[in-house]
């Protein structure tokens, strides 16, 4: 019997949850679904629900491959093993998302303020922290690779920018991420997401905004 493989939409776009199996086979049955569904599935962002399978980071970088020469998005791995995990935010994907059960955020000497339409937080989010809010999102302190910020609304960073973030999440695209430091693993504002930027030395506040259908920064001023 060949691994079952289910696709349905959720928040963040389509949740591709994968059965139990010999990995070959269940990446196997994996490509040949998407591609029986391929007209469904153009153009589409997946989050890939791997379970316990042990994915390395050549075949979590070769199914990457494999949905961008069929125009989909992978850009979140959800996964029962730690190694997995650790691989996916190693290469710059969410592994959290709104569905899924969110981690305790814990505070270390913070000040934590939440209303309907901002959070505060004073405190540095480190590897495996995920932060959601359904508006405006501002952290007094760094985030660290491995951490994450999912928001309704803008994102600030008084400090270095380092893990994955997502603004507009609900698909707002005059949202905006600005950053003391912005060198993101993954940047994503509403649907778009961004190139990785080149390493150019010196850190400089930036702000990055979605200008005609690209993510993109620039300097960001009191001006």
């Amino acid at each position: 019997m060949f691994p079952e493989v289910q696709i349905k939409g959720v928040r963040e776009g389509l949740l591709v949850s994968l059965g139990e199996g010999h990995w070959q086979e269940v990446q196997q049955a994996l490509i040949e679904e998407i591609d029986k569904q391929a007209d469904f599935l153009q153009g589409a962002k997946l989050i890939l629900d791997v379970d316990e399978h042990i994915i390395g980071a050549a075949e979590m970088g070769k199914l990457r491959d494999q949905f961008s020469e069929r125009g989909l998005s992978l850009w979140a791995v959800l996964s029962q093993s730690h190694s997995t995990e650790q691989t996916a935010q190693n290469l710059g994907f969410a592994t959290r998302i709104h569905n899924a059960e969110p981690e305790v955020f814990q505070e270390e000497a913070a000040a934590h303020l939440d209303g309907d339409e901002a959070t505060f937080v004073k405190a540095t989010l480190r590897s495996g922290v995920n932060l959601t809010h359904p508006g405006h999102v501002t952290v007094l302190g760094d985030v660290n690779p491995g951490a994450q910020i999912i928001a309704g609304g803008d994102v600030i960073v008084w400090g270095r920018l380092r893990g994955m973030v997502h603004a507009g999440a609900e698909g707002d695209e005059d949202a905006v991420v600005c950053a003391l430091d912005l060198s993101p693993t993954q940047l994503r504002i509403a649907g778009h997401i961004a190139i990785p930027p080149q390493e150019t030395g010196e850190a400089h506040p930036e702000r990055a905004f979605v200008r005609e259908g690209q993510v993109v920064a620039e300097p960001w001023s009191k001006n």
